[in-house]
C-alpha cells in the first residue's frame, strides 16, 4: 500500500493496527542485528547450510523485505516526494537521490570497511525524518516531532554562538543532538558505527555535526564525520595515493577589496598562514610553497601534480547565487564556483581551504553555497575537500592544521580520522602528543569556535 501524509504523520489507529505498527517498530529496532546475522549466514556456502540455517535465512530475508517496504512507503508519501523533487531542483542535482541509491549505498558501506553509516535528515515542514543507512540493513527511519521553523530557529541560534568564543554553545548543541542523533543512538550502537557519513539538508549545512553535544562530550569525540554530495557516492572507496605530495599556498600580507553584487569584502593577509605553510613544509618533505603574489591563478595549472592542495587564504561562501562564492588568491585575483567547474584535478586526493571567511551575515539561506563548493571540487575529479563554515582564528587554524598534517604524514590513518584527531587535540589541549609542539597562541582552543568549522566533504579515506 502506498504511503500518504497521514500514514507518515500518524493517524488514529485501531487496536489491531497499533499491534501491527508496534510489531513493525520492534522489527525495525532489530533490523541491523538481523542484517548482520543474515550476512553471516549467507557467507556459508549454499551446499553446506543446515536446514535450520536455510529456514533462518528465509525468515531474515522476509524481514528485510518488510523493512524495505516500510521505507519505500515513506519515500512514496506525497510530502516526501514533493520534498525530494524540490531538493533536486534547489541543489541543481548536487544532493543524491536516496530512492535510487539505497542499495548501492549499502554495498559501498560494506566495501568501505570503516564501520561507517550514512545519516540523511529529511527536513519537512511539520517534522524531521532521520534516515540511517548501514552496511547490513535496509535504510532505517526515525521520526522526530520538531517543526522546520523550530529546527531552523535553533540552527540559527547555534550558528550565531559558534563564531563567538565566549558564548556557551553547549545548550543549542545539545538541543540539536537530541533531535539529530539521540533517536539513532541504539541503531548506531547496533551498527558499531565509528564514522558518520553525513548528507545535511537545508540550513543544517551551516552547522557542523561534529559540534553537537550529548551532555558529556562533543560528537566528534565519539565519531569520525565527513559530509557527502551526490558525486561522493561513486567515490567513497577509492584509496588515497600512498605518498603525501603537497602544493601549499598562502596569502600572508597585503589588503584587497572584492565586490560581489551589492556586497563588499575587505580581506587582509593572514600572518599565521605563512607559519602554517612553513610548518607544513617541515612536516611533509618536498612540499612546494607559493606565497602572496606567487600565489595566483597559475596555481590551478599545477594542482593536478600533487595529492594535496592546501590554500591558506580567504574564501567567501555567499548565500544567494553559488556563482558569487569565491576563493581569493594571494595576488588579489579570485576563482568563483563557476571557475572551479573548469578545473580538472583527477590526481588530487584533497583540496584544503584552511582560512575561509563566509559572507553569510545574519541571514541563513538553504546552504547551497556550502554544498556547491564541495560538489564542484569533487566534479573536478578531486576526491575530497576541507572547508570552514565561518571566519576562523588564524592562530587556531595553524594549530589544527599542524596537527592534521603531522597525523597525515604518518600514513597510517584516513583523512576523516586525521581531522578528527586534530580537532580532539584542540578540545583536550593535548597537542604535544601529536607533534611535540605547542600552538603559537596562548588562548585555550577548546571552544568549538576554533575546531568545529572545519568540515570534510567527500571521500574520507
Amino acid at each position: 500500500m502506498r504511503g500518504s501524509d497521514n500514514t507518515a504523520q500518524g493517524v488514529t489507529e485501531l487496536p489491531q493496527e497499533q499491534q501491527i505498527r508496534q510489531g513493525m517498530t520492534a522489527e525495525i529496532d532489530k533490523a541491523i542485528a538481523f542484517g548482520k546475522e543474515l550476512a553471516q549466514l549467507e557467507s556459508i556456502n549454499v551446499n553446506n547450510r543446515t536446514p535450520a540455517q536455510k529456514q533462518r535465512i528465509l525468515e531474515l530475508r522476509k524481514n528485510q523485505q518488510e523493512v524495505t517496504k516500510q521505507f519505500n512507503n515513506f519515500l512514496e508519501s506525497p510530502k516526501v516526494r514533493e520534498w525530494v523533487v524540490q531538493l533536486q531542483q534547489t541543489t541543481q542535482g548536487q544532493s543524491f537521490n536516496l530512492e535510487s541509491s539505497a542499495s548501492a549505498l549499502q554495498d559501498n558501506l560494506k566495501k568501505l570497511q570503516q564501520d561507517a553509516v550514512i545519516l540523511y535528515p529529511f527536513v519537512l515542514s511539520d517534522r524531521l525524518e532521520l534516515v540511517l543507512v548501514t552496511p547490513y540493513a535496509p535504510p532505517i527511519r526515525r521520526t522526530v516531532a520538531v517543526k522546520q521553523t523550530e529546527l531552523n530557529r535553533v540552527i540559527a541560534e547555534f550558528r550565531s554562538v559558534l563564531p563567538n568564543r565566549t558564548a556557551n554553545a553547549k545548550i543549542p548543541a545539545q538541543k540539536l543532538y537530541n533531535w539529530l542523533v539521540k533517536p539513532l543512538e541504539n541503531d548506531l550502537a547496533q551498527a558499531k558505527a565509528k564514522t558518520i557519513i553525513y548528507a545535511p539538508d537545508g540550513q543544517l549545512r551551516y552547522i557542523p555535526l561534529a559540534a553537537l553535544y550529548d551532555g558529556q562530550q562533543w560528537l566528534i569525540q565519539g565519531f569520525g564525520i565527513n559530509n557527502i554530495t551526490a558525486v561522493s557516492l561513486t567515490d567513497l572507496n577509492t584509496k588515497p595515493q600512498p605518498q603525501l605530495n603537497v602544493l601549499a599556498a598562502a596569502f600572508t600580507e597585503g589588503k584587497y577589496t572584492v565586490e560581489v553584487g551589492s556586497q563588499k569584502f575587505e580581506f587582509s593577509g593572514l600572518p599565521f598562514a605563512g607559519v602554517e605553510v612553513e610548518t607544513l613544509a617541515q612536516t611533509v618533505p618536498h612540499t612546494k610553497k607559493l606565497l602572496d603574489r606567487q600565489f595566483n591563478q597559475d596555481i590551478v595549472l599545477e594542482m593536478n601534480d600533487y595529492s594535496v592542495v592546501h590554500l591558506a587564504t580567504h574564501a567567501a561562501f555567499t548565500s544567494g547565487q553559488p556563482e558569487d562564492s569565491f576563493i581569493l588568491f594571494g595576488n588579489g585575483d579570485r576563482a568563483t564556483l563557476r571557475d572551479i567547474k573548469n578545473w580538472r584535478l583527477p590526481n588530487v586526493d584533497l583540496v584544503v581551504l584552511s582560512a575561509c571567511e563566509t559572507g553569510l551575515g545574519d541571514y541563513l539561506g538553504d546552504g547551497r553555497e556550502i554544498l556547491g563548493f564541495g560538489y564542484q571540487i569533487q566534479q573536478t575529479g578531486a576526491r575530497a575537500a576541507i572547508a570552514t563554515l565561518w571566519s576562523v582564528d588564524d592562530g587556531g587554524t595553524q594549530a589544527l592544521m599542524n596537527a592534521f598534517y603531522t597525523i597525515m604524514a604518518q600514513g597510517k590513518t584516513t583523512k576523516a580520522e586525521a581531522l578528527r584527531q586534530a580537532q580532539i587535540a584542540l578540545i583536550t589541549g593535548k597537542y604535544a602528543t601529536i607533534n611535540n609542539k605547542q600552538p603559537q597562541i596562548s588562548e585555550n582552543l577548546n571552544h568549538p569556535f576554533y575546531w568545529a568549522p572545519f568540515i570534510l566533504i567527500g571521500n574520507g579515506l
